[in-house]
């Protein structure tokens, strides 16, 4: 190697071990019930192991510190949010949410959510938005167009129609076509804690959220979530899970919201160990740094 590339990759070896770490907050309601599985709270335990990875300057908060754990220094912040929650949802100010999806929208932090938080504020928000980005692509310009609101955020009917999607009606009596979007349920049509395993296939393994993760692998106890799940197409389903039961599950999905990113990951619960498994860690702190970096 010449001189010059000799000089020029020193450089860029050390501008990579000076580089900022990726600034990752872990957001838990701490419920009561994760005692069963876990000597700490489940967002210590996944910070916790966060920490171990050299590229992360982690913080973990709660529910109960002050301002929810949403202080305005906290979250301008933090590159990744990394969201648990599963009953207290309502706690969560509204201005709060607010912040973080614009700061999502804008491209200054991305969101990590985990399990039963597909109905907390933050994730309902930024699939709304990753819903009226799709619904602007397919409705013609001018259109008049009307946005609704789910009647209640609940477990929907198998039966029931998909949400999000958009309907070009006839308005009367004027006779004119509108555009109706239909804001996703953000829920499942149903789900099963029995316990028993499941087994996740990796979709996509040349994915840095997938990398160094077994093509497939199982969880030993878990609980099962039931399709149709209501949320906007992903723009990648990384894993996918099958339950010893047979029902399958889009268990790990990543979307585009403005210029940040959104990862689902249901795996895992609060009664079941399942954040033992160094697999499920793997793909936690895999999305972290691949999502907190500026060209992701």
């Amino acid at each position: 190697m010449s001189k010059p590339l000799l000089l020029l990759a020193t450089v860029c070896f050390a501008l990579t071990l000076h580089a900022a770490p990726i600034r990752v907050v872990v957001w838990d309601e701490q419920s009561p019930a994760a005692k069963k599985a876990y000597t700490n709270s489940i967002g210590d335990h996944i910070a916790n192991y966060l920490k171990t990875l050299p590229n992360l300057s982690v913080k973990s908060v709660a529910l109960a510190d002050p301002d929810q754990g949403l202080a305005d220094d906290t979250i301008n912040n933090c590159d990744v949010l990394i969201w648990w929650s599963h009953t207290k949802n309502k706690l969560v100010p509204d201005n709060k949410v607010k912040q973080i999806i614009t700061r999502l929208k804008d491209g200054n932090l991305s969101l990590i959510i985990l399990h039963s938080a597909i109905t907390s504020k933050v994730f309902i928000e930024a699939m709304n938005e990753r819903t009226r980005e799709d619904a602007a692509k397919v409705i013609p310009p001018g259109l008049k167009t009307e946005y609704i609101l789910p009647k209640a955020y609940k477990d929907p009917l198998p039966t029931d129609p998909i949400t999000p999607r958009v309907d070009i009606v006839t308005n009367w009596p004027e006779h004119t076509p509108e555009a109706l979007v239909y804001l996703p349920i953000c829920e499942i049509t149903g789900w099963r804690e029995d316990g028993k395993p499941s087994h996740i296939t990796t979709m996509m393994p040349d994915h840095p959220i997938a990398r160094g993760v077994d093509k497939e692998f199982d969880i030993a106890q878990t609980e099962v979530y039931l399709e149709p799940f209501h949320v906007p197409k992903p723009d990648a389903m990384i894993f996918h899970e099958k339950y010893a039961s047979g029902e399958e599950f889009r268990t790990g999905m990543l979307w585009s919201v403005g210029k940040g990113k959104v990862f689902y990951f249901r795996p895992e619960h609060e009664t079941f160990p399942g954040y033992d498994n160094p697999d499920v860690l793997k793909i936690i702190g895999n999305a972290a740094e691949w999502m907190g970096r500026a060209d992701s």
